[in-house]
């Protein structure tokens, strides 16, 4: 097994890497049809969700499958390789399987527990399927993957940890209170008619919202998902399907608007909401600053969505002549010791500001004590001269008070759907992928995580040693057939020596011969086996074809007739 993964996740890249990197549905082909044609890969699949990219391949090279699988993500993603790689994760072999198996218990996901990342994998796996590039080592790795999902939701309580992204975002826009109370008797417009949106179209129902209107660019799908909305007994929802251009009109009479489609541009842009809201009360829209996202747009390059936003202050000589910072700048609240104050510098200004910071010349503002500043600050000075860089945070900054709202935006596309200026309206609360992510770090996690992780490692050990001992099968079995044309030939040589042999002679003979070798050669191939299942136990099959001389392509023959059976009796 040379299982290899790369990708990059809400752990390890920033929302708005992840926005920009996100797949369509044909470039998710292109790319699993790109990568079977590279020379390192034989296999691939493609996992993409709304927080997650990973390129899954069986490779020859290791280092070679790594630039190519991370080359091939680059350019399918319209990110560069050099602005991709530093957000970039690598798994080989065991932990790739670790990986994967955490990935559909929900461990991995940015709500632990959620279940809907099991429906995600058996897409990949149907879709990888039908373009003939999975073999036997993806084809198992994915359905071992799903039974091990589903044996974590079955036997643990993983799903008391978490909850759907859908359920998670609603208590987001409940703000802490009751969703069933909050949801009670208000028009929800869905936007898409996708699996995400159903799901949310059905949570919503659940929760009580009176009507349900739902909007797709295919409108009989939009209609289909209504009839399910509308037949199911366990809700008395109302609920219609329209066409996309009647969304803006619907969204002056929505209370709430969950939206997450394929589209690559803006579904909602801030004009839009505006004009909804002016719809609702009668006067234009006022905006609200909220310095924390406009300055984060402003980092990203994304001051088409969030308008025009103040940059953070440039490090430049300070008050102290010994920190890199300008400590008259520096706003009430703000800390000059924490991440964000660093964001963006080099090591070597890194290098000069944890110095400073380690003489305790700090401003009194600081509740943080300078040695965990100056710890942190050398811990990020360390990172910089590793990857040369320091992710960018939010700037923790004062927000503005804002009034009660009335409109509730749920985006849960990747990328966006709806314009992030929208937050700044007046009346308005938005809940994006972003602040999911904030707000689910902090989520509790429960006891039964611990029961599930035990599971995946348990399950991991199973699925390495069978996949060992698989390997030396073909060796095995093409031993035992050598031994039986030796055996065969000696009988037939017999047969020529001693032509008066009546047929029950022969026969107590051809049995007696059998016997002696498959004694000699069933202690070796059980023992052998079970090396073989261990770890490192790879080399066996290569010390038995050596030890009897066993012709490479009889080998090779055996091992594509055993993959052809298993092909031939894998469940469609």
């Amino acid at each position: 097994m040379s299982l290899l993964v790369v990708g990059l996740s809400h752990r390890s890249a920033p929302v708005s890497v992840l926005e920009r990197a996100a797949l369509s549905a044909d470039a998710q082909v292109k790319l699993v049809q790109d990568t079977v044609a590279a020379e390192p890969a034989t296999e691939a699949a493609v996992l993409a969700t709304c927080n997650r990219i990973e390129l899954y391949a069986d490779v020859d090279k290791f280092h070679a499958g790594v630039a190519e699988l991370s080359t091939l993500l680059a350019q399918h993603s319209g990110v560069g390789l050099e602005e991709l790689t530093p957000y970039l994760y690598v798994h080989y072999e065991d932990r790739a399987v670790h990986h994967l198996f955490s990935v559909a218990c929900g461990l991995d996901s940015m709500v632990v527990g959620e279940g809907q990342i099991l429906g995600q994998i058996k897409d990949s796996l149907a879709r990888a399927q039908e373009l003939h590039s999975v073999g036997k080592l993806l084809n198992d790795l994915f359905q071992q993957a799903l039974r091990v999902g589903k044996r974590a939701h079955s036997e643990t309580g993983i799903d008391r940890a978490g909850q759907s992204l859908v359920t998670f975002g609603l208590e987001q826009l409940a703000a802490g209170g009751d969703v069933l109370d909050w949801a009670a008797g208000r028009t929800a417009l869905v936007i898409g008619a996708g699996s995400m949106s159903s799901l949310a179209a059905a949570t919503l129902a659940r929760a009580g919202v009176a009507e349900i209107v739902v909007a797709n660019r295919t409108f009989e799908r939009a209609e289909r998902l209504v009839r399910i909305l509308t037949e199911g007994d366990d809700t008395a929802v109302t609920a219609r399907a329209v066409e996309m251009a009647a969304v803006p009109g619907e969204l002056t009479r929505a209370d709430v608007v969950v939206s997450c489609t394929g589209a690559t541009g803006l579904v909602l842009t801030a004009d839009m909401v505006a004009q909804a809201v002016e719809g609702r009360t009668g006067a234009p829209a006022a905006e609200i600053a909220d310095p924390a996202r406009t300055a984060d747009a402003s980092r990203t390059g994304d001051t088409s969505r969030a308008g025009a936003a103040a940059k953070a202050p440039l490090p430049s000589a300070g008050a102290d002549e010994n920190c890199p910072l300008d400590l008259a700048a520096a706003q009430p609240g703000f800390s000059v010791m924490g991440e964000a104050a660093v964001a963006g510098m080099d090591a070597a200004t890194l290098e000069q500001h944890a110095a400073w910071a380690a003489t305790g010349a700090v401003d009194r503002r600081e509740r943080r004590s300078p040695e965990t500043d100056a710890g942190l600050i050398s811990a990020l000075a360390a990172t910089a001269a590793t990857v040369g860089r320091i992710p960018e945070r939010r700037r923790p900054e004062p927000v503005a008070e804002r009034p009660a709202p009335f409109l509730f935006l749920l985006d849960l596309a990747m990328p966006r759907d709806i314009d992030a200026a929208a937050h700044r309206l007046a009346g308005v609360r938005l809940v994006d992928i972003e602040s999911l992510a904030e707000a689910s770090a902090d989520a509790p996690m429960a006891a039964d995580v611990d029961q599930v992780r035990r599971i995946v490692s348990d399950e991991v050990a199973a699925f390495g040693a069978a996949q060992r001992a698989a390997h030396i099968t073909p060796t095995v079995v093409a031993l035992r057939t050598m031994a039986a044309d030796v055996v065969a030939g000696e009988i037939a040589r017999l047969d020529g020596r001693l032509p008066d042999l009546d047929e029950r002679q022969r026969g107590e003979i051809r049995q007696a011969v059998h016997r002696v070798v498959d004694k000699l050669l069933h202690a070796p191939t059980v023992r052998v086996k079970q090396l073989a299942a261990e770890p490192g136990g790879a080399g066996y099959a290569d010390a038995l074809r050596t030890l009897f001389d066993l012709d490479p392509e009889t080998v090779a023959a055996v091992s594509r007739a055993v993959d052809s059976t298993d092909e031939k009796d894998r469940p469609a």
